[in-house]
């Protein structure tokens, strides 16, 4: 399955709910009004693609209805054009060290998918013909650690792991150096789930990230938060508090099957301007994907989706 298929499938709830909506709202009566654009505006923040986003639209489609009236006026297409103006303002690409290792640290609230993410990323390494290690650094989960080496031994992927309570710091330490004998690729660090108000959590964090940096300059390369699309605009509370903990330089948002308020990376990578990196489309190995503008938008208002979602049963 290509890429924008993957984008399309993962994205056909979201998909479904707002194109059917705008198309609605649009076909029901033949003059923009102020009730019909203030049910446009009501759709779109339902899609939790935020307040500021939706104002663009908004502005964008009153001002093609003044200048063409409603003959061919194409809401679907004008949203699709502004989100995706709007997400390829940012490099979405991980910052790769080329010929050196990268060191790439997962963080964010229990629950959003960290472990399955890191494995998945390592799987993402070897696609592309490059090496990576794991590091198990949330040691207050027992579970945690064994998932991570269930997914490396699936997957053949080496993981670097302590016991359940070891110092997370001490586990980077050991994955950083095991990384850098192998000259492997990437190191993917999967850190405990943490709220961004325990303060103790938040130092510890960052202790385990000093520590990394003595092994490898610069690291980690990357700092991605790890976002639950169904909490929808929750999230972004989370992003906005997170970023102000650690120096984030990007986004993974998990579960975008799995809601119908997909909006929300569009509304969070606008607010913290903070780049999607990669997002979830399902649960196998292959679905976590780099994000990717163009396809993201064309996913989120193809057409054909939407009718063959409104017409099944």
């Amino acid at each position: 399955m290509g890429l924008f298929q993957k984008f399309k499938e993962g994205l056909k709830k979201t998909q479904a709910r707002i194109v059917h909506e705008l198309k609605r709202i649009i076909t029901r009566s033949p003059k923009l009004t102020a009730t019909t654009m203030e049910e446009l505006e009501t759709a779109l923040i339902s899609a939790d693609f935020g307040m500021t986003t939706t104002s663009q639209i908004v502005a964008a489609v009153k001002k093609a209805y003044e200048t063409q009236g409603s003959n061919g006026l194409d809401v679907v297409g004008i949203a699709r054009r502004e989100i995706e103006r709007n997400l390829s303002q940012s490099d979405s690409r991980l910052q790769v060290q080329s010929g050196q290792l990268t060191v790439v640290s997962l963080v964010g609230v229990n629950g959003t998918g960290k472990t399955t993410s890191c494995a998945k990323l390592a799987h993402w390494a070897q696609k592309n013909g490059q090496t990576a290690l794991l590091a198990a650094c949330d040691t207050f989960r027992a579970a945690a650690i064994e998932q991570i080496k269930l997914w490396g031994h699936r997957l053949k992927v080496d993981v670097v792991a302590g016991a359940y309570g070891a110092d997370p710091a001490s586990v980077a330490h050991d994955a950083v150096t095991a990384a850098l004998a192998r000259k492997a690729d990437f190191l993917f660090i999967d850190t405990a789930g943490r709220l961004h108000t325990k303060h103790n959590l938040m130092q510890e964090l960052d202790k385990v990230h000093r520590v990394i940096r003595k092994l490898a300059p610069n690291a980690p390369h990357d700092t991605l938060l790890v976002l639950d699309a169904p909490t929808g605009m929750n999230a972004l509370n989370q992003a906005r508090e997170f970023h102000k903990a650690v120096k984030l330089t990007g986004l993974i948002i998990t579960k975008l099957d799995g809601t119908s308020k997909g909006g929300m990376a569009v509304a969070i990578q606008r607010e913290l301007g903070l780049p999607i990196k990669f997002v979830g489309l399902g649960e196998q190995p292959d679905d976590l994907q780099p994000f990717d503008a163009a396809q993201f938008a064309s996913a989120l208002f193809d057409a054909e989706t939407e009718e063959n979602a409104v017409s099944a049963p």
